[in-house]
């Protein structure tokens, strides 16, 4: 992309409500718009950004059997009534609203009832599962308080699977593939150093639940670690019958904040009996579905994301999810100087690399600036002094001094 063509800017100010470092960091960056409290609006930027979290989280569902769907975000208000979350005393987050024949409906915040009431149409026997559907949609909860920025937003992007099982132990083993698959997810966006997978309540259908925590200093979650045996403990159910089963002591424990994102819940059959969500087993039985339910936030992993990874120049996003790999800063106006420009971003692109190309009349530091508050992995500079001597001014964003490279060692760094 030709950032002459890019309608967003960079900005050295915020709006005078936001105190978040992600959202500062993001709106600065051109990569989001603030919209109100809690609801953020993703330019072209962050939509790059977002869409390479996706496609991470997309093939890792996928490689454990996930089918990817999308649901409605309106809702019937009798989809939720049998379970009794559409009472706003049980579920106080509702967005709601009525057709204009009076009929209620509410804006979807999770959608476990909406995907049964669908799988039901398509499930008579026991043959017919497992089933795993996931889907990527916006979700809006009216919060009380939106804070974080975009860690903790009235409208944000979520990825949501569900399973539906025969039985405890189909259940549980796609339970303990999808812990693995989500902790490869964190590894490939760059956080699964320090994210943990973390007892945490686990409401009326079982002990505990999982959450996924990263240690983050902007988290609004406390959790307590134990390095050595990789255990953390949500800090709602520290107690000593807990330390029990775990075989932990609480003085081998850290106390460090962290971020959610993303959990893991085993619904077991109660959901089931309250939608009459059945199957009929090899006897010819009438049983209820293991019900599970996965979720991630992708707006809100991007910005634990934007808090983790920033220093005081900007972003300095991992490369896995950068909105491009290497950002090109023409300076200079001679012939030989925006041919040498033109044609390394068109071999580039054509080599499918993501390329941000500074083609803009700026003074070099007004576009090395941006390189870095964008946090763009790598900054090639082509300009008169680099064309006469052959070669390019490499700098990786993470290091602080540029060298001088040839071709084959750019492409090279580029992996190429």
């Amino acid at each position: 992309m030709r950032l002459s063509q890019l309608f967003t800017k960079t900005s050295k100010t915020v709006p005078a409500d936001e105190t978040s470092k992600n959202a500062q960091l993001l709106i600065k960056a051109g990569f989001v718009y603030k919209v109100m409290a809690g609801v953020y609006a993703y330019t072209p930027m962050g939509l790059r950004v977002l869409e390479k979290i996706k496609q991470i989280v997309r093939e890792e569902m996928n490689a454990i059997g996930g089918q990817e769907l999308i649901m409605s975000s309106l809702q019937r208000k009798d989809t939720w009534e049998n379970t009794g979350r559409w009472d706003d005393v049980v579920v106080d987050i509702w967005f709601k609203s009525k057709l204009k024949d009076g009929t209620e409906v509410g804006f979807g915040w999770s959608h476990e009832e909406a995907i049964i009431e669908m799988v039901k149409q398509h499930l008579s026997s026991y043959k017919d599962l497992p089933i795993k559907v996931y889907q990527f949609q916006t979700k809006m909860r009216n919060e009380l308080r939106a804070k974080s920025g975009i860690m903790r937003g009235r409208e944000f992007v979520m990825k949501d699977m569900y399973s539906c099982s025969v039985n405890a132990e189909q259940h549980e083993a796609f339970y303990q593939a999808t812990i693995e698959a989500y902790n490869r997810v964190f590894d490939r966006v760059g956080i699964g150093e320090d994210t943990y997978v973390t007892f945490a309540s686990g409401g009326a259908f079982t002990q505990f639940s999982h959450e996924f925590q990263t240690i983050c200093d902007a988290g609004e979650d406390v959790i307590y670690l134990h390095r050595g045996k990789n255990i953390a403990i949500n800090e709602e159910v520290l107690d000593d019958e807990t330390l029990s089963k775990l075989g932990i002591a609480r003085d081998e424990l850290e106390k460090v904040k962290s971020a959610e994102v993303g959990n893991i819940f085993n619904f077991g059959t109660q959901k089931s009996q309250d939608t009459d969500f059945a199957f009929t087993n090899e006897a010819g039985e009438k049983q209820f579905v293991h019900l599970g339910s996965y979720g991630i936030g992708i707006t809100r992993l991007m910005g634990v994301v934007a808090e983790k990874f920033s220093d005081e120049k900007g972003l300095v996003w991992p490369a896995s999810i950068a909105p491009a790999t290497v950002y090109i800063a023409r300076l200079g106006e001679s012939e030989d100087t925006l041919k040498a420009a033109d044609e390394l971003y068109k071999e580039l692109t054509d080599k499918n690399l993501d390329v941000l190309y500074d083609d803009r009349a700026l003074r070099p530091g007004e576009k090395f600036a941006d390189a870095d508050l964008m946090g763009i992995p790598y900054r090639v500079v082509i300009s008169d002094k680099t064309v006469a001597a052959g070669n390019y001014e490499l700098k990786a964003r993470t290091s602080a001094e540029a060298s001088m490279v040839s071709r084959a060692e750019l492409l090279k760094t580029l992996g190429i």
